[in-house]
């Protein structure tokens, strides 16, 4: 295993963490983790140099927790560093807050929560959480020992990502989306150098985008990679491009087999920060054009058709079906599409009236109003209702 600086800490992180959101779960029920699996995959990798291990509050419907707790029992709670993260958008008063914290250690069964991270802060959520008093909360969380370090976890543009971090002086990490395909997207490069430039620790999340880059790719990126100065599997290209980047500090995989486990430590082992060509890492461009070659929607996201007068979501739920159709995975789409994080009902695209606003701005004459009706076509799966 390599290892790497944590931002400003005297402590190297593990190049590879392990991502405790998609453990094997027993008949596709996300809140029944094959407890007895997961905790083996956990302790190779920690017994194998992993020794960073990330969850969160409303993983595996809150059951990733406990499960990290029980694979850390028997002195694997020295070889791994806990980060697990307090879920800004369910925040609705202060006093939150000090019972999320509480219910996590429960469900760790440990004294301390090494890294504590605000979870998924944006432009909405960053206010409500900031204004609730949770810099100062945490930082008595961390005088009484509950916490270590604070840190946060992303999803938005740019300047919002820069706008938090210059909010506080002693983040210790931030965690962002980040893989060769998103070079430009959320936070992108331009974050995870302006991160690193503050003395921030750089965790990636999907640096496979989801499993993504992981499959055999399709014809169009298979011919690509074809043509490279040497031969690798897809994973391999795709975990070379973020360990290459030396501002990266750790990059989690949410593995859920033990061949993936066994199979990234491997490449883990053998990669590092300078380790591409040049010709290797104008491959990468090739790539990444044979996958947007595939996007049915020619859509830029220059966002001008939106703010749309009925409120459809236009730009996302075209990447959304962009990405389905690129990847072959309408499966995530669809989850994204109607899961918990989803779209409202309002947002989504069959609340287009073809009013037709948007056909007069769109700058790359794309016919939105057919393009929402098959998006939505592909995308919309009914959901059963709540219980009770």
């Amino acid at each position: 295993m390599k290892y790497r600086k944590f931002g400003k800490l005297d402590w190297e992180v593990s190049a590879l963490g392990f991502g405790a959101m998609r453990l094997p779960v027993i008949n596709e029920d996300q809140a029944k983790i094959d407890d007895p699996e997961a905790i083996r995959m956990i302790r190779y990798a920690a017994d194998n140099g992993v020794n960073y291990i990330d969850s969160a509050y409303m993983y595996h419907m809150g059951q990733s927790e406990v499960l990290v707790g029980r694979a850390l029992k028997d002195g694997y709670r020295e070889k791994m560093k806990v980060a697990t993260k307090l879920p800004a958008r369910m925040i609705e008063k202060a006093e939150d807050f000090d019972r999320i914290l509480g219910e996590q250690l429960q469900r760790l069964d440990i004294d301390m929560i090494d890294f504590y991270l605000l979870h998924g802060l944006s432009k909405e959520s960053w206010p409500t959480v900031r204004d609730f008093g949770v810099l100062k909360w945490a930082e008595e969380q961390m005088a009484k020992g509950r916490i270590g370090r604070l840190g946060f976890s992303f999803h938005d543009e740019y300047e919002v990502f820069k706008e938090i971090i210059d909010a506080y002086d002693n983040w210790v990490l931030a965690q962002v989306q980040y893989n060769y395909m998103d070079v430009n997207e959320q936070a992108g490069r331009r974050g995870v150098e302006y991160a690193a430039g503050k003395g921030l620790a750089v965790v990636v999340m999907e640096p496979l985008r989801g499993g993504k880059l992981s499959k055999n790719p399709p014809k169009p990126v298979a011919e690509v990679l074809a043509g490279a100065p040497r031969q690798l599997k897809a994973v391999e290209w795709a975990w070379r491009w973020i360990w290459d980047q030396p501002e990266i500090s750790v990059a989690l995989s949410g593995m859920s087999a033990m061949e993936q486990v066994v199979e990234n430590v491997k490449i883990a082992g053998r990669t590092g920060a300078g380790n591409l060509s040049a010709d290797e890492m104008k491959l990468y461009d090739k790539v990444r054009e044979a996958y947007n070659s595939l996007s049915p929607v020619p859509c830029t996201n220059c966002r001008y058709c939106v703010p749309c007068p009925n409120n459809v979501e236009i730009p996302r739920i075209f990447q959304l079906y962009n990405d389905a159709v690129m990847y072959d995975d309408i499966r995530t789409g669809q989850f994204m599409y109607n899961g918990p994080f989803g779209f409202t009902p309002d947002q989504r695209a069959d609340n287009c009236v073809e009013c037709e606003e948007c056909l007069e701005k769109c700058p790359q004459n794309i016919e939105i109003p057919d393009w929402l009706k098959k998006a939505h076509e592909a995308l919309y799966q009914e959901m059963p209702p709540p219980p009770g």
